[in-house]
């Protein structure tokens, strides 16, 4: 047995610290960012959030907003490519380099997955991200799972995870041929992970971990999970994430899919599950697996309405961030950032 004694850190343990600055308005920020991928060599212009890959957050309704922000909605990997094909055929301003088609590891995965790119390239929709995503990526046939897509597709940039360690991450980019590590294990909103298994790590500090090591070899960084307000989401750039991933912030809206339901005094709510939960085993796989527990559940959320506002909002707050600590571009915060430990009381008041 092996005790770390270091401290680990989510969002709510840090604060920014403001600094001067030169910026006199939010609108002077610039939350653009163009990014050259190592091993995909595909350049990509766009605000470096995506929506998560869940049945309730990834759909093509998400992603026909979501287009229009420059941002990307990673599929989630049980959706109709046909009809996507089929908006990008009618919409011609609905942009491919702002999905992602989402994947498991399972010779029933690659066989959907080579169906979908093969659907995509007949019908001249290009293909720019595959988002390969397992509960724990630290298995090493995964990083070689990684490989072999990468040798199928050497042109579109691979995003993988999730992962929580710098080594494993480091390998993700090295070995796996990946172009993005997906950081994150058991800090979703409806994960139950660290309940079930006691595994995982605090956000903040899975993110400055894995981005150390991944920088170092040339590789990009997503921060999934943990992200419960805008401000959430400056912290995970300060941290060291090139990208954000939202998946419980962009639940519950018009566009986010989940089964509608309504109380007694006429409240709207809309069911959000993890895609490791009971419900979405049952929905997809026909129930648990015996050798297997659920490790997700199912909540009802307040109907929000339409996510624009939100994505707004959250924009906004980012900008402000900005403002904040002098930072004159997105990119620019980690270099700008000075995080305050803040003490359990404060923590409270702060939650």
């Amino acid at each position: 047995m092996i005790i770390e004694n270091e401290v680990k850190l989510d969002f709510n343990n840090v604060l920014f610290r403001p600094q001067t600055t030169k910026l006199t308005s939010r609108k002077q920020v610039e939350l653009l960012r163009t990014i050259t991928f190592k091993h995909s060599r595909q350049s990509w212009t766009g605000i470096p959030i995506l929506a998560s890959n869940m049945d309730t957050v990834g759909t093509l309704e998400m992603a026909k907003v979501l287009n229009r922000y420059q941002i990307i909605t990673c599929f989630h990997k049980f959706i109709d490519m046909n009809k996507v094909v089929e908006w990008c055929k009618q919409d011609h301003t609905f942009r491919s380099s702002y999905f992602a088609i989402s994947t498991g590891i399972t010779e029933k995965d690659m066989e959907r997955l080579d169906a979908n790119i093969q659907l995509c390239h007949d019908n001249n929709v290009s293909v720019q991200f595959i988002c390969i995503d397992v509960a724990n990526g630290h298995m090493e046939s995964f990083i070689q799972t990684c490989a072999n897509i990468r040798s199928k597709y050497p042109n579109i940039t691979l995003i993988a995870g999730n992962v929580v360690g710098g080594e494993v991450a480091e390998k993700l980019i090295t070995e796996g041929k990946v172009d993005i590590v997906k950081v994150g294990i058991g800090s979703g909103s409806v994960c139950t992970t660290r309940l079930q298994t006691g595994v995982g790590m605090p956000q903040l500090s899975a993110v400055m971990e894995c981005a150390e090591r991944v920088h170092s070899v040339g590789g990009y960084v997503i921060s999934d999970g943990g992200v419960c307000v805008p401000g959430d989401i400056s912290k995970a750039y300060g941290g060291g994430a090139d990208f954000v991933m939202m998946g419980g912030m962009l639940a519950g809206h018009k566009e986010s899919g989940g089964e509608l339901s309504q109380d007694e005094d006429g409240n709207v709510y809309v069911s959000f599950y993890g895609m490791s939960s009971s419900n979405a085993m049952k929905k997809y796989y026909g129930g648990v697996a015996s050798h297997r527990s659920a490790e997700g559940k199912i909540v009802r959320l307040k109907y929000k309405g339409e996510v624009k506002n939100t994505i707004e909002n959250a924009l906004g707050g980012v900008r402000s961030t900005c403002t904040y600590i002098g930072a004159n571009r997105l990119e620019d915060i980690y270099n700008h950032t000075i995080f305050m430990l803040v003490n359990q009381q404060a923590n409270q008041i702060y939650s």
